[in-house]
């Protein structure tokens, strides 16, 4: 890399961006922005040195940018916490593959090779590269001396010769004008002495951070480009158990598999009725099972890719069987999701909808879409490709998760089980995030909506209304997020109607007394 200085320059700029934009500030638009300027300044330092992308790499850029607009769109914390994730993993993954753009063969093993290689760059490679750049130019075989010291000693007489004169027109300018002059004393209000332990801390972060980001942009330049990838040319662990061996795993599951599957059918197709001659809840039905299929559908696919990477096949006819075996365990295996889906929504209809709920129902779709994928590779032959999918179906599920939007979701479909007759957690409603908050508002304004039914969403708008700590928000432009933008220009069109609710406390458990007389619990909880 030969621009070093505008290499030094674009990750300094960078981090004290950090510091500007989060320091004592709520992530809201300011975690998006910094992504862009990330992308931007690393984008700026490679090309005018010369370093141009793969076209695959900035297929990255989609996914990326797409969960940092995300952060303040959403506020319900898994769609919070994938939209900071997973720009920051792509981001590595971008970094890993930007010149040679192979992210898309990469097998497990790759990701996590790259991503050790990665983190040794971003620590080891800024000092290898400051130390044979600190090596004298030569002309004619003479060392030849730089001006940088010159240079620095240059500006640092300006600096002291400018003081003075800035000093005294300061002096007149803040005479001139009285606002001015405040800003000016809370400029000079940043140098006090007190302040000097959180600047030190402040810098060291700074730096630490600039240092870091160095080491990322150059591995991007320098490491990039790497095409030995694990596994193609000769297997990461040589197959070393024989073909008899794994059918017979593959077999026994397979075999017990079946037999779960043959008992599940008659519960499977009879529903609550056949739940019910057995002596089981709703709630023990579902609930206890659910967990248990998911986790054996997890297994099941580990096993298999386990199996088929260590066993040893070496005729047609050994491939051909391993295949089938392995085949019928995942058809297996997908129905068993099939009954696992179907036990989550009897337990839905029968007790609502909560976070865990949605997030698993969103789970078990793209961990069947999976399954599937991994059948197709399978017949394909294509079982490297893996990793790929399962990075596309996490990608998938956490955009899934912000599309829905979960809050909003979870507040309709409860109301829609209210209207139809069924309980209402009020507490539970005004629990969730501020997604939730318009669904609530079009609820409250309908007018076929029961009285009692409107009473408690109207509870749970007023304990948004009077929480007590919405003081306690960060209202800088840095904190700002859509999402509380479209809750507040919500509840601005219901706030006065809200005169008939009360506050009772201000302290946990807040409660809320409704027109109706009810007292309703500002925040619940829902397994």
């Amino acid at each position: 890399m030969k621009r070093t200085n505008l290499l030094w320059g674009i990750v300094l700029i960078l981090g004290w961006l950090f510091d500007f934009l989060f320091w004592e500030h709520t992530p809201g638009i300011n975690f998006a922005l910094y992504v862009v300027l990330c992308l931007a300044g690393g984008f700026l330092v490679l090309g005018l040195n010369g370093l141009r992308p793969a076209w695959k790499s900035l297929l990255l850029l989609i996914p990326i940018l797409f969960f940092a607009v995300m952060t303040f769109l959403r506020r319900e914390p898994l769609s919070l916490f994938l939209g900071y994730a997973f720009p920051l993993v792509l981001m590595a993954l971008l970094a890993s593959s930007y010149l040679g753009g192979r992210w898309t063969l990469y097998s497990l093993a790759d990701y996590v090779a790259n991503a050790a290689r990665l983190v040794g760059s971003a620590i080891g490679r800024p000092l290898s590269f400051l130390f044979e750049n600190r090596k004298p130019a030569e002309v004619d075989g003479q060392p030849v001396r730089k001006s940088g010291w010159k240079r620095f000693w240059a500006v640092l007489r300006g600096l002291l010769i400018a003081l003075p004169v800035v000093a005294v027109f300061a002096a007149l300018l803040s005479s001139a004008d009285l606002v001015f002059a405040d800003k000016l004393q809370e400029f000079v209000k940043l140098f006090r002495l007190e302040n000097l332990p959180e600047y030190i801390f402040r810098l060291v972060y700074i730096l630490i951070f600039a240092y870091l980001l160095a080491g990322t942009l150059l591995h991007a330049a320098q490491k990039s480009n790497a095409e030995t990838l694990t596994g193609i040319d000769k297997p990461l662990v040589p197959p070393f158990l024989g073909f008899t061996e794994a059918a017979m795993v593959l077999g026994a599951v397979v075999a017990l598999f079946a037999a779960f599957v043959f008992i599940q059918f008659q519960y499977f197709f009879g529903g609550q009725t056949n739940i019910g001659i057995e002596g089981y809840t709703y709630s023990e039905y579902a609930r206890r099972g659910f967990g248990e299929l998911v986790t054996v559908a997890f297994f099941s696919l580990l096993l298999f890719l386990g199996l088929s990477g260590i066993t040893r096949r070496t005729e047609p006819v050994q491939r051909r069987v391993f295949s089938g075996l392995g085949l019928g365990m995942l058809a297996l295996v997908g129905v068993m999701l099939v009954s696992a889906f179907q036990r989550l929504m009897l337990y839905e209809a029968a007790y609502g909808f909560s976070r865990l709920r949605t997030y698993t129902h969103i789970f078990l779709i793209w961990l069947g879409a999976l399954l599937a994928a991994l059948v197709i590779l399978e017949l394909l032959r294509k079982e490297r490709r893996f990793a790929l999918f399962a990075l596309l179906a996490a990608i998938g599920f956490g955009a899934s998760l912000a599309l829905v939007n979960v809050d909003g979701f979870i507040a309709r479909r409860n109301l829609e089980r209210a209207a139809a007759g069924q309980d209402l957690d009020v507490g539970y409603l005004a629990s969730l995030s501020v997604d939730s908050v318009p669904a609530l508002v079009v609820a409250y304004q309908d007018d076929s909506l029961p009285a009692s039914l409107r009473d408690g969403v109207g509870a749970a708008l007023a304990c948004r209304i009077y929480d007590p700590y919405a003081g306690e928000a960060d209202t800088n432009w840095r904190a700002f997020t859509l999402a509380r933008l479209w809750a507040d220009r919500a509840l601005a069109q219901v706030r006065d109607r809200m005169g008939g609710y009360h506050l009772l406390s201000d302290s946990y458990p807040v409660q809320v007394e409704s027109p109706q007389g009810e007292v309703y619990e500002c925040w619940g909880y829902m397994d």
